[in-house]
């Protein structure tokens, strides 16, 4: 079994609910499947409706510094209204889609500290709504994004940070209200350079690449030359050596910039 969380009674003498994931490993383009398991308390409760949904805690400025929010991006409801019985159980089973877009919380089976993302559990009773803590999953990348991943790992670069901001990247398949930056260091042949920033927006099919150097306020722009995005096919990646793809947009800007 995956990871549980248990919400409290509902009520005096009312219900217990938990929720259990079977799996919590996922990719983009998958499916998170779990039971929501209600065990009736001392007395019969109706339940007026059942609904689970993925949850990300986003990055949101708020005029000078940034604030969290939780942010549900996706939420599926579990039938009708129903009724709980005192002392019976009753199981509902679900699958939740997680859409291509969901950031990655996993690279190389770490986990990306700040990256929190995870199945949220809501009830409603007599017209009150009652909501669970996360049960977390950890969304590791697609083969392409991996393939995008390893090459700055062979290019020597060192993971730093990641984040999940409210907005959107114009010129992109995004849909989403938020996006991930996972942030690099470079090695010491790229010196001059500070970091660069990585973003994947993917669909069914493709994925937009979106990479930035120094990112400074208001850079996300098609004619500046420390921005690049392009589109990678998630079945014919693996046609391009994205190690020499990324080393020459890295050697053409650091030239120009007397950084190499």
């Amino acid at each position: 079994m995956g990871f549980k969380k248990l919400l409290a009674s509902l009520g005096a003498g009312g219900a217990s609910v938990e929720t259990v994931l079977t799996e919590a490993n996922v990719v983009p383009g998958g499916v998170v499947q779990g039971e929501v398991r209600i065990q009736g308390g001392s007395v019969d409760q109706r339940i007026e409706g059942l609904s689970v949904g993925l949850q990300a805690r986003v990055e949101v400025e708020g005029g000078d510094q940034e604030v969290k929010q939780d942010i549900e991006f996706t939420k599926v409801r579990l039938g009708g209204a129903f009724e709980v019985q005192a002392g019976a159980v009753h199981v509902v089973p679900f699958g939740l889609d997680i859409p291509w877009e969901t950031p990655v919380t996993m690279i190389a089976g770490q986990h990306l500290r700040g990256m929190d993302i995870g199945v949220s559990t809501e009830l409603e009773i007599a017209r009150a709504v009652d909501s669970s803590d996360l049960d977390a999953i950890n969304v590791h990348p697609l083969p392409a994004q991996q393939a995008i991943l390893d090459a700055f790992i062979q290019l020597g670069f060192r993971f730093k940070s990641a984040d999940m901001e409210r907005g959107h990247i114009r010129g992109t398949r995004q849909r989403l209200p938020f996006y991930q930056e996972i942030e690099f260091l470079p090695p010491q042949q790229y010196r001059g350079l500070n970091q660069v920033e990585l973003t994947f927006i993917a669909d069914e099919r493709e994925m937009d690449v979106v990479l930035e150097m120094d990112k400074k306020p208001g850079l996300f722009s098609e004619s500046s030359d420390s921005y690049r995005a392009f589109t990678v096919g998630l079945t014919d990646f693996h046609t391009t050596d994205w190690a020499a793809y990324l080393n020459q947009w890295l050697a053409d800007v650091g030239g120009r910039r007397n950084w190499l």
